[in-house]
């Protein structure tokens, strides 16, 4: 298995090399030539594909406030108003510094967790003068554990309660219809339960979207874990995106509580076989912070 610093220093190679390219690519330098690039737009419809990032980024000086919401188990039965009775949230916010480059931070009721995020736009699918069959970006996160654990003996430090995520997004609008993203992602623990257990995680997420009207669109998202915690199983997202008046609202059943990427994909405790699926939906609202014409000089 790599390192943690060997993945980072593969992944920053990999984003300077297509950096590289798409700098040749300048869709917006002032020539004399006629010949334009069109460059591909709603490969999804919204930042999330349901739990996990997608492609998408919020516009350059906008400030979105984004709602993660999930009831308990459905299999709960008519006591618990099949999971109504229960819930858990993530609340968000989410701000475009340019066109490429998005930051956001949120706090889970899940384990009390913090978690901040960093995603950059390396390089956007287009055609044209110049032709890049993918959308590919860059998201790092970090989270924080900050629940007392009753059950430890000792008082970790704080570093022992942070967690980091590494993604690359792959992805590709092949028509109006049909989207798909691929994400190989790498989670890293500072500490482990025990000395037999590795500190990093590997997954491959996959996504896509399918238009179903105009304002409708049935999104999955799965994490197939190659190295696992045992306990645990690989997370399943099925949803339903509706437009409503410029906004998407997110409809969704799960089979993971959390909604970091530390909790969903490697700590999911519910089981589609078993009937341990969960209601959640993901509801935002969005603020224009800075007016275009005060982000013209802004180029990254």
């Amino acid at each position: 298995m790599l390192k943690l610093h060997s993945c980072l220093f593969i992944f920053c190679i990999l984003a300077m090399h297509i950096n590289t390219q798409a700098q040749k690519i300048d869709l917006f330098a002032e020539t004399g030539t006629s010949v334009t690039t069109d460059v591909t737009t709603s490969i999804f419809k919204t930042t999330r594909i349901v739990n996990g990032q997608s492609i998408e980024n919020v516009g350059a000086g906008v400030l979105d406030f984004r709602i993660l919401h999930r009831f308990g188990p459905i299999s709960q039965g008519g006591y618990n108003l099949f999971g109504l009775d229960q819930a858990t949230m993530r609340l968000g916010l989410d701000y475009g510094i340019t066109k490429k480059l998005m930051i956001g931070i949120g706090r889970s009721t899940f384990e009390k967790q913090y978690d901040a995020f960093v995603k950059y736009k390396i390089v956007s699918q287009q055609v044209g003068q110049h032709n890049f069959p993918l959308s590919i970006s860059y998201v790092g996160t970090s989270i924080y554990k900050s629940i007392n654990d009753l059950s430890l003996t000792y008082q970790p430090y704080t570093s022992d309660r942070f967690s980091f995520a590494h993604q690359i997004l792959f992805a590709r609008k092949f028509n109006d219809q049909f989207s798909l993203q691929i994400t190989p992602t790498l989670l890293h623990y500072n500490i482990v339960e025990n000395r037999t257990l590795p500190n990093d995680f590997y997954s491959l997420g996959i996504g896509f979207r399918q238009k179903i009207s105009k304002r409708v669109n049935i999104t999955t998202e799965y994490f197939y874990r190659i190295n696992k915690l045992d306990g645990y199983y690989d997370p399943l997202s099925v949803g339903v995106d509706i437009e409503t008046g410029g906004h998407v609202f997110q409809l969704h059943v799960s089979n993971s509580t959390g909604m970091t990427e530390r909790t969903f994909i490697n700590e999911t405790t519910g089981s589609w076989a078993k009937g341990d699926l969960r209601f959640g939906f993901n509801i935002s609202r969005v603020f224009t912070l800075r007016k275009p014409k005060e982000l013209r000089n802004i180029k990254w």
